[in-house]
């Protein structure tokens, strides 16, 4: 896949929507402290499609994704998933944040201390 090719797929358009217009409430916070570059004026973007894959959260200046985590993530096939796109990502160039729903609500400030330690 061309690098061109990799970014806002337009296949993916309609369902980058549908997710963007259903955060979790997890993702839906993280966005708050995030959005209109409040994180050190670093501008991210929510539900971003890099190649097959749509991302949580991402930051094109650091090229790194977050990906905000429940307890669905905690089976066997979620977790292979979540190896396999992980491998994927990081073999083409970004960095991969994995933050638990559970850090974002109870420890909010300790988040954003690991995404600005990314920086």
């Amino acid at each position: 896949m061309r690098k061109d090719q990799l970014h806002s797929i337009p296949t993916l358009k309609e369902q980058r929507a549908i997710l963007r217009n259903n955060l979790t409430p997890a993702e839906e916070e993280l966005w708050r402290l995030l959005r209109k570059h409040k994180l050190n004026g670093l501008k991210f973007r929510r539900q971003h499609s890099i190649g097959g894959y749509i991302v949580d959260f991402y930051c094109a200046s650091l090229k790194l994704v977050i990906e905000v985590d429940g307890s669905v993530h905690d089976t066997e096939e979620a977790m292979a998933n979540d190896k396999a796109r992980y491998e994927t990502l990081q073999h083409l160039g970004y960095k991969i944040m994995r933050i638990r729903n559970s850090d974002v609500f109870d420890s909010p400030e300790h988040v954003l201390k690991r995404i600005t330690a990314a920086t």
